[in-house]
């Protein structure tokens, strides 16, 4: 079969790994100029060199906020060495050897971006892509489309009450590259996720005051920021009133709001929607139910990301090499909103639609025993929560830990 797979980070270069050891013919198209997704810094803020828009959120000094030994892939992990947390550039490093080790250099395209897939008859897709460095539009067709764009793409925007009355800057963290701009000032950070609570820490060594703004209940140990409940509107000039009636001046709020996923590239007859980011009809969070050629890696959130794209692809490789069928299409919707009214019963809302979180488990052993493949190890995802609690509980100090996987349910802390 001919595969296309869109985005060069992790999801779209372990997918690549396992179509092309099925003996598919594969292209990956990546539009920066290397592969590793949102593991490849830049500079560039809005548009790149050829005008193309960036999409990527990395920003200077980011250390992974979970440790290397939940971050490899089933069997490539990341090598053994003296620390748990690592470096962007390390990540970066370690995808280029994934890359190195299964020999995937020969599929990739850099710097073309996707502007156009659509179903053509008889099962095939059109992918149109423009390779940016000569603004070429070229024009291919495939059995199969994997997409692996990312979630870091369509920041999402608050809209507070007076916010045209702010006199200073707004911006999204999606534009933050390093805590220089903000020297002096008095920031307002807005969200409490890990990027947040990463970026109020930064903030906070060069910033004249930073003030964190959420509604989360499990932060602790931020003495290095003063916490304020969610804002109520913007008053004229710098202040900005808080839920509890308390107000403070700023001369920059930045979101830590999160990102919605976002697919430009898809035509409307490819008939895929988004509501308040929930994404459908996919089954398994992942296979499009109307064309199962066309399968989304790496949806889910709350997740051990790496190890998950690996297991998705896995899946979906299986249905391509024909050594498992999918149920039929009612099954499929039936099982998709039965998997809904779970999680809506549970109190999810729309935006959650995809969060795994204490569903991971489940969710990575029905994708396993479906495909008869290997599942995720329990320990993975064991070290991967007691990473989280450590990240709210002690911000400034938990990326000095250091683990060790003894077997398939264990794990030591061994400094």
């Amino acid at each position: 079969m001919r595969v296309a797979i869109i985005g060069g980070g992790a999801a779209g270069l372990s997918s690549a790994r396992h179509v092309k050891e099925d003996g598919h013919e594969c292209e990956i198209f990546e539009m920066a100029a290397q592969v590793g997704g949102t593991w490849v810094y830049t500079d560039d803020v809005g548009t790149d060199k050829y005008g193309f828009p960036v999409y990527s959120a990395m920003y200077q000094g980011l250390r992974t906020n979970l440790p290397k030994e939940v971050m490899g892939f089933p069997d490539f992990p990341i090598p053994e060495q003296q620390k748990s947390y690592l470096t962007q550039a390390e990540i970066l490093d370690f995808l280029n050897d994934y890359v190195k080790n299964f020999g995937l250099e020969p599929m990739i395209r850099t710097n073309h971006m996707v502007i156009d897939i659509r179903p053509l008859d008889n099962n095939i897709w059109q992918v149109t892509t423009i390779y940016k460095p000569t603004n070429t539009k070229i024009v291919k067709e495939f059995d199969s489309v994997i997409i692996c764009n990312g979630h870091y793409n369509e920041p999402i925007i608050p809209n507070i009450k007076g916010q045209e009355n702010f006199n200073g800057q707004i911006f999204h963290s999606h534009k933050y590259r390093s805590p220089k701009p903000f020297t002096g000032l008095r920031v307002l950070v807005v969200g409490a996720g890990p990027s947040g609570l990463d970026m109020a820490l930064h903030i906070s060594k060069v910033a004249e005051k930073v003030v964190l703004s959420h509604h989360v209940k499990e932060v602790e140990n931020v003495s290095f920021v003063e916490q304020k409940p969610d804002v109520y509107r913007i008053l004229d000039g710098t202040v900005v009133e808080f839920v509890d009636g308390s107000c403070c001046p700023f001369d920059c709020i930045l979101f830590c709001t999160g990102f919605k996923y976002n697919f430009p590239f898809l035509h409307e007859s490819c008939g895929i929607t988004i509501t308040d980011n929930h994404i459908e009809p996919l089954y398994k969070h992942m296979i499009h139910i109307e064309r199962p050629t066309m399968c989304f890696i790496g949806i889910p959130f709350n997740v051990c990301a790496f190890q998950m794209f690996d297991l998705q692809a896995r899946f979906f490789c299986k249905y391509l090499n024909g050594s498992m069928e999918l149920p039929s299409k009612d099954r499929m919707i039936n099982d998709t909103e039965q998997d809904m009214q779970a999680r809506w019963e549970k109190g999810y809302t729309r935006r959650q639609a995809h969060m795994m979180g204490p569903d991971q488990q489940k969710y990575y052993d029905d994708l396993a025993k479906m495909a008869n493949t290997k599942p995720i190890a329990p320990v993975i995802i064991k070290l991967r929560d007691h990473s989280v609690k450590k990240l709210y509980e002690d911000l400034n100090n938990f990326r000095e830990n250091k683990y060790r996987i003894i077997d398939d349910d264990t794990y030591v802390k061994v400094q």
